[in-house]
Formats: C-alpha cells, sequence, structure tokens
C-alpha cells in the first residue's frame, strides 16, 4: 500500500538547564524525548517521527532552533490550531515558535546555511543565582581586551583540529567562522544581572562537537595569561605542532541564537 508523507517545518525555542540535550537519551529529559512525549499526547492516533537540526549539548539553550515533523497518511487539518495545541502541552521550559509545511525536497539538515551561537558570561564576584541558567561566571579578573583581541584570531577559515573532542575519521577540520568576536553584553537583560556581563558571538556553516565551548575555553586562558595570542594563532595551523584545546567552558553560557536556512 502507497503510503503518503506530509512535511512541516517547526522553530523551536527552548531553555536547556533542567535538560540533557536534544538527542532523546533513556532516562533523562531531553528536548527530543519531551517534543516526542507532547507530539503523541497531541496527536494519538498519528503516525509519525521528527527530525532535529542541531544537537545542542545538556544545559545549552536555543533561541531559535528546529526539527523537521513527518507525518504519515493524513496532514494536519490547522496549522493554527496545532500550534496552539502543542505549545499548551509542552513544558514551559520549550515553546513553539511557528510551523508551516514544506515539500519531500525539503532537507533539514542539508538546507541549513549557517549557526548563530552567543556564549553570555561574567566575570568578577559571584552573580545572582538566577543567572546561573544562561550565563557563565568566571570568578576572577580575566584580561577582557586581550580576550576581545584572541576572538577576532578565529575569523576566517582556519583548520579546528584542536577545538573538538570525539571526532571521526571523516570529520572536516577546516571550517570557516563568518564572525567571531567578543563584546559588552547589551542584548540579554535583567534586574539581577550583574551590572557587566560579555557575549563572545561566533557564526558558521557549522561546528564540530564542543567546538565552540573549547574556543571560549581557550579565551578565558587568554585572560588568565595562560595563553597567548601566539599560542591561539599557532593552534589554528594545522602545520604547527599540536596545540589541543582542553578547557571546555560550561554549558550553561552557550546559547544558539539561530539557524539560517536555505
Amino acid at each position: 500500500m502507497f503510503r503518503k508523507r506530509f512535511y512541516y517545518f517547526i522553530k523551536v525555542q527552548y531553555l536547556g538547564y533542567r535538560l540533557h540535550g536534544w538527542q532523546k537519551q533513556p532516562d533523562v529529559k531531553t528536548v527530543e524525548g519531551l517534543i516526542t512525549k507532547t507530539l503523541r499526547w497531541v496527536m494519538p492516533e498519528v503516525k509519525y517521527k521528527i527530525l532535529g537540526t542541531s544537537r545542542t549539548d545538556a544545559m545549552v539553550s536555543a533561541e531559535e532552533s528546529a526539527f523537521e515533523l513527518f507525518v504519515d497518511h493524513e496532514p494536519l487539518e490547522d496549522l493554527e490550531v496545532f500550534l496552539k495545541l502543542f505549545n499548551k502541552n509542552l513544558p514551559q521550559d520549550i515553546r513553539a515558535l511557528a510551523i508551516e509545511e514544506v515539500d519531500d525536497k525539503f532537507n533539514i539538515i542539508q538546507h541549513s546555511k549557517t549557526k548563530e551561537y552567543a556564549y553570555l558570561f561574567s566575570i568578577g564576584d559571584k552573580f545572582h543565582p538566577f543567572c546561573a541558567p544562561f550565563m557563565a561566571n568566571f570568578q576572577e579578573d580575566l584580561d577582557i581586551e586581550k580576550m576581545k583581541e584572541a576572538a577576532k584570531l578565529f575569523q576566517g577559515v582556519h583548520n579546528f583540529k584542536n577545538y573538538c573532542v570525539r571526532v571521526s575519521e571523516k570529520s572536516t577540520f577546516e571550517r570557516e567562522m563568518l564572525k567571531s568576536e567578543l563584546v559588552e553584553n547589551t542584548e540579554y537583560t535583567a534586574n539581577f544581572f550583574p551590572e557587566r556581563s560579555y557575549i563572545f558571538h561566533i557564526h558558521a556553516a557549522g561546528f564540530l562537537r564542543h567546538q565552540v565551548r573549547l574556543m571560549m575555553g581557550s579565551l578565558v586562558l587568554v585572560g588568565r595569561g595562560e595563553l597567548s595570542l601566539q599560542d591561539i594563532e599557532e593552534s589554528l595551523n594545522p602545520d604547527s605542532p599540536q596545540h589541543q584545546m582542553d578547557y571546555i567552558a560550561p554549558a550553561s553560557g552557550l546559547i544558539l541564537r539561530k539557524i539560517e536556512f536555505d
């Protein structure tokens, strides 16, 4: 029997602090797991599956991520009604932003064009506990100006073999960072935030496992004086001696800001 399939592109955002990343896993709460559970509740008779576009780590949040919903046999009757029902049943830390029908030529993995990440952090005195879900705190006096210089070194095409973990033989280490800058935070505000905080912005077509957190970790080491700007430059050169970065910055400061699609 011929199976007709319908395709939907759904944008979501979530606070990752209590979640163990995107990918569904046994015995822990994940974004994919909670979305799948909610869909099963709102569409109990429907045969479906989902495919996410980005596998964020545990405690990482997303302002705008997305997944593709595949529905067999019958289409969703009313997308607006579905979106409202979906949101009503999702947990408070996950929200569906929009839904649209796409055709079978759309591929959420292959059509992902660029990903924008932000790493939010403060330095010095320990911050208010309410900041913990989306901001990292380094309780030391880091050289922010030197960190800003180091962040600029990542921009452009470089080899990031020293900024990843558990890679496969098929991994492509040469990546182009379309944007890499560290600036004072004026985008995220709250009355319990520290008086001054910072954002590390990084944009690219794709990232290796833990790449952004290792890049942020290296900036912290530059701020401490444990790494120099020359060390960062050499770590990006595949012909230089190995400079494997091993300090992975805390996950809670990392936010997936946006994913652009073709």
